[in-house]
């Protein structure tokens, strides 16, 4: 049974002449078979797109199938890639994007072919993370051959036009279909897609006008980055070819794990142990932040898991003005290994302990004890 043809293109039965228009761009973009030449089924795919689209950008025709479907237009004679739809796949792309766009490889066009993308990594501390930094990459990348400067030949030596192409830098194929014609097009091996042949190699390159070299290069990192973004770097992967555009250079960044921080968004977690006794009377404990020591005062009958909130010490927000907080984590901790007279001092402690000193636990409901004893 042949699929309905708003569903083939993806858009609903109301959608007009642009919204179709734009779907089938997208969807031939995908299914091109130079593009899926993996896939035995991508011509035949192709095809039907292809027929479904000739059907909804004609007005009349697509009277008649919203009227009777597939049946109605093949009753009336309707022929896919007839006199008054596209004879070819070629003109398709031609009505579109004035010309095959996939005929000369990817990401060829009249600027050449585009180099490829270069991906490295760096490792940096949370203080550089926090406070911005510079550090140095290096990376082997494809560049424009130093003696030849990317045109192949032996410099002083003559360039001549290919005579396998014509100096088009493109080979043309024609396949007769059950649809119609397909043209495929692709770039000439001799010249490798330039249309010029050089005469005499360049002697430093063997004539591939490129070489590998290796690269360093100072990357700036914004303060407040998170681990495993990335820096896009434009034009610094490798070098295009036939004059095409370089490569980007795309830089991950880790940010190395601190033992005294826990990092949650723009903020920072720490934790500072306080004995129990003194969670009880009152004090003062020492915390560590991203500028330094800084010293807290815990009030008297703190409990376990108590927050102390010191704002604007987080980590800056990239684009953003303000900086997170730093939650100080109070972990009050029992004393273990009790001397006997230590153990007779807290055994006083607890018998001298009454419902007054209680009383503002008691008060709290059975969630909030479960919910402060999980904090």
């Amino acid at each position: 049974m042949r699929q309905d043809a708003y569903e083939q293109l993806g858009v609903q039965r109301g959608a007009d002449e642009q919204e179709v228009k734009k779907a089938f761009r997208k969807v031939a973009r995908e299914l091109h078979p130079d593009v899926n030449s993996h896939d035995p089924e991508a011509e035949e795919k192709f095809k039907k797109v292809a027929e479904a689209y000739e059907v909804l950008s004609d007005p009349e025709r697509r009277q008649v199938y919203d009227r009777y479907g597939w049946d109605g237009l093949d009753s009336r004679g309707f022929q896919p890639g007839g006199p008054h739809g596209f004879g070819s796949f070629s003109e398709i792309f031609e009505a579109f994007f004035g010309g095959d766009p996939f005929g000369g490889g990817a990401g060829r066009g009249p600027g050449g072919l585009q180099g490829g993308d270069i991906g490295v990594e760096v490792e940096i501390t949370l203080e550089q993370a926090a406070r911005g930094a510079s550090v140095d990459v290096s990376y082997d990348a494809v560049a424009p051959c130093e003696r030849c400067h990317g045109n192949r030949a032996e410099p002083g030596t003559p360039i001549e036009t290919c005579e396998r192409c014509g100096g088009t830098g493109r080979l043309q194929a024609i396949t007769r279909t059950a649809f119609g014609q397909m043209v495929r097009a692709t770039a000439c091996e001799k010249c490798q897609g330039e249309g010029k042949v050089a005469q005499t190699s360049c002697t430093e390159c063997q004539g591939r006008g490129s070489q590998a070299v290796k690269r360093e290069l100072p990357i700036d990192i914004p303060a407040g980055i998170a681990n495993e973004q990335r820096i896009r770097l434009t034009g610094r992967g490798h070098a295009g070819d036939s004059g095409g555009m370089a490569g980007d250079l795309y830089v991950q960044v880790r940010v190395a794990e601190d033992e005294r921080f826990l990092r949650d968004g723009s903020d920072l977690v720490s934790v500072v142990d306080v004995p129990a006794p003194a969670a009880a009377l009152g004090t003062s404990v020492t915390v560590d932040t991203l500028d330094g020591p800084e010293e807290i005062d815990v009030a008297a009958g703190t409990q376990p898991g108590t927050v102390v909130n010191l704002r604007g010490r987080g980590m800056p927000s990239l684009g953003r003005g303000r900086a997170g907080d730093q939650r100080v984590v109070l972990n009050v901790v029992v004393p273990r290994n009790l001397s006997e007279r230590q153990r007779e001092l807290l055994t006083e402690l607890g018998e001298s302990i009454g419902e007054e000193n209680l009383r503002e636990s008691q008060r709290e409901s059975m969630f909030e004890k479960v919910r402060r004893a999980l904090r």
